[in-house]
């Protein structure tokens, strides 16, 4: 619950790093602790880096009085875990995420990805350099980054592997204490399942309009869950002031 407090109400970002810097995200997220110290962000950095990025994007959409369900932040933790334990081409990514958005419809998230042609924001080595690639390889890798990601979910839920991440971390404690909910899991293997079989949910319509519904959100209706989702994820890779300073720079 606590946790839950903490991401999402529009404060993740925050949060976040004054866990890491009292030592308190050891205990409550030890993989996320983990990536912090694998790439030595110090305890009072002021820097940056994707995970935090990915939380930022979340908060601006959130508010004390606005939160999300907590489906929607375990899946960003999962989500972030898979592309850093194998980081991935931006186009995978964005077409990963459009899935998501459209309930699993797979080809048709290839086909809308296939179609963007934007500047990713470099500076995260969770993306790799864009490359050239079909249908077929696109459609593929998207399939292998769900399993990936699933594969990131199902251990952040195990006692194992929780104690494993934690041993990982200098100085840092044993412990296998889970912090995420069964129901919020299954939740989240739900929207992952369906990106890896490829087939849309019957009955599923992804969202039309551009307003979010906070009561649904909150709730964790899945067409507001997956479209949050999707627009971090685009956010985070796609940052809308990088396409601002690209037109400038061509005018």
């Amino acid at each position: 619950m606590e946790v839950n407090y903490m991401l999402a109400y529009g404060s993740a970002e925050a949060s976040l790093r004054l866990l890491w810097r009292f030592g308190l995200l050891e205990h409550l997220l030890p993989f996320q602790a983990a990536y912090f110290s694998s790439t030595l962000f110090k305890r009072k950095d002021n820097g940056t880096n994707m995970l935090l990025v990915l939380f930022s994007k979340l908060d601006s959409f959130l508010a004390p009085n606005r939160p999300c369900h907590n489906s929607l932040w375990i899946s960003i933790l999962a989500f972030h875990e898979a592309l850093v334990r194998k980081p991935r081409d931006p186009l995978v990514v964005a077409t990963f995420a459009l899935a998501v958005y459209l309930g699993g419809d797979l080809p048709l998230a290839v086909d809308i990805g296939q179609s963007i042609n934007r500047q990713h924001d470099a500076g995260f080595a969770e993306l790799l350099e864009p490359r050239m690639r079909g249908k077929k390889g696109l459609l593929a890798e998207v399939k292998d980054l769900a399993i990936s990601m699933r594969q990131a979910l199902t251990e952040m839920t195990d006692e194992y592997y929780v104690a494993n991440a934690m041993a990982k971390i200098p100085q840092a404690p044993s412990s296998d204490l889970v912090f995420i909910p069964l129901q919020a899991y299954l939740k989240v293997l739900k929207l992952i399942e369906r990106v890896q079989h490829g087939k849309k949910e019957i009955g599923y319509e992804p969202k039309s309009d551009g307003n979010i519904d906070y009561h649904n959100l909150a709730n964790g209706t899945p067409a507001e869950v997956r479209n949050l989702f999707t627009l971090v994820v685009f956010d985070t890779i796609y940052p809308p002031n990088l396409e601002k300073e690209d037109d400038s720079s061509r005018r």
